[in-house]
């Protein structure tokens, strides 16, 4: 379990920029790959393994593994929008069919509030309206489009820019971890691990 820090990229190897494999020791990382992708500048719970069988149930999205993302948005929440994302649609200048997203735990703010958590060469394009809304909220999804969650949210009207994952299916991103820092799986992660790599779906 590695806490993905921001400007990383998720690959095992980049010739030109520093990887999230990079926060592991070279004795330990040879084998080793991250379930899934988290875009550069998102944060959060990221899975280390060498265990294709494990992952591959992990991603597919016939195996509906939920993924649980804070995010932080420019822009305003209304209950329509929150039942269009719940419908699914179309994700935003893509053309691509998403299934259904939730949201939960909304919270509505400005940009002066949230201004800590805008990213700095935002903020002074960002302060010419200081009031200007904002929310946060915690999204639920069962697939792993590339940039899915950024894209639903702009198909509603409104732009992260913060966001952090902070569980997939039952691996919740343990607080202790600070970006950058990993750890192994507790037993009772590693039992649930292999539960998931018996699910099966027949053709």
């Amino acid at each position: 379990m590695l806490n993905k820090p921001s400007g990383v990229v998720t690959a095992v190897t980049d010739k030109e920029s520093k990887t999230v494999m990079d926060c592991f020791p070279s004795d330990i990382s040879p084998g080793l790959f991250p379930v899934g992708r988290l875009d550069r500048d998102t944060k959060g719970l990221l899975i280390i393994t060498d265990d294709g069988d494990f992952a591959f149930r992990m991603l597919r999205p016939e195996f509906g593994i939920t993924k649980r993302y804070f995010f932080r948005a420019f822009g305003e929440i209304s209950e329509e929008k929150i039942q269009k994302l719940s419908k699914g649609g179309l994700l935003y200048g893509n053309g691509e069919s998403a299934r259904p997203a939730f949201l939960s735990d909304i919270k509505t703010s400005t940009v002066t509030n949230d201004l800590e958590h805008i990213p700095e060469n935002d903020r002074a394009h960002c302060m010419k309206n200081p009031s200007g809304k904002t929310f946060s909220a915690v999204i639920t999804v069962t697939e792993g489009k590339r940039h899915e969650v950024k894209l639903l949210l702009k198909s509603i009207g409104c732009k992260i820019f913060y966001l952090k994952r902070i569980s997939m299916g039952s691996f919740v991103l343990d607080p202790v971890l600070k970006p950058g820092e990993y750890r192994e799986f507790t037993p009772e992660e590693t039992k649930t691990a292999e539960e998931y790599r018996k699910i099966f779906i027949p053709l």
